[in-house]
């Protein structure tokens, strides 16, 4: 995969996410040529101990263990501004969101404010619908797991487009993530347990 920010080298532990599973990568390579570390903008491949093909899926993102590991997205909101929808968008609707490498259809659950595309200020609260032109902040939730970031911290995995209708039909920038925890997930309470401990 392309390494979006910060250095991937051997020997470092890599968590993917949603599946979060940890892993130690044994080498990194580009054009079947090792390399020491992988840069941004690298697309490179690596070895992992003890994962298999069918543990990872495209749409994953992998992320230091150690260091704010990437994690399962409960919710989270966002500024959309619709470019090319031929109707209006209320909540309930559920079009199918790219961002980073995932496809993943997310439902837009709450319509928290209308905003002004440029200067970002409030112009109504808790909005029916929003149509063309509109900039609005929504609470968005995966219908699948799914791992994103807050534009401000990782900038390419906190952008997204809107498809519906074969087209892209709004844009977004991610604000904030609620992140599932560790623990709801099946099998992973020791998981949760152990990180608990490390606080």
């Amino acid at each position: 995969g392309r390494v979006e920010t910060g250095i991937l080298k051997p020997g470092m532990n890599v968590t993917f996410s949603p599946a979060g599973l940890t892993t130690e990568v044994k080498s990194v390579e580009m054009h079947h040529v090792a390399l020491p570390e992988a840069l941004p903008g690298d697309n490179v491949g690596f070895n992992v101990k003890n994962l298999s093909v069918k543990d990872i899926r495209r749409g994953m993102v992998a992320g230091d263990a150690k260091n704010d590991p990437p994690q399962e997205t409960e919710t989270f909101n966002a500024q959309v501004i619709v470019l090319n929808h031929p109707g209006t968008i209320h909540a309930g609707y559920a079009p199918v969101l790219d961002c980073h490498t995932a496809h993943i259809a997310c439902k837009f659950t709450e319509l928290l404010e209308k905003v002004d595309r440029r200067t970002g200020a409030v112009m109504e609260a808790g909005p029916k619908s929003v149509k063309n032109g509109d900039s609005a902040i929504v609470m968005l939730t995966p219908s699948k797991p799914m791992c994103v970031e807050p534009y401000t911290e990782y900038p390419p995995l906190g952008r997204f487009a809107v498809r519906d209708m074969r087209q892209t039909v709004a844009v977004g920038v991610i604000k904030s993530v609620v992140r599932k925890e560790a623990s709801q997930k099946k099998g992973a309470a020791a998981a949760g347990a152990k990180k608990a401990g490390k606080k």
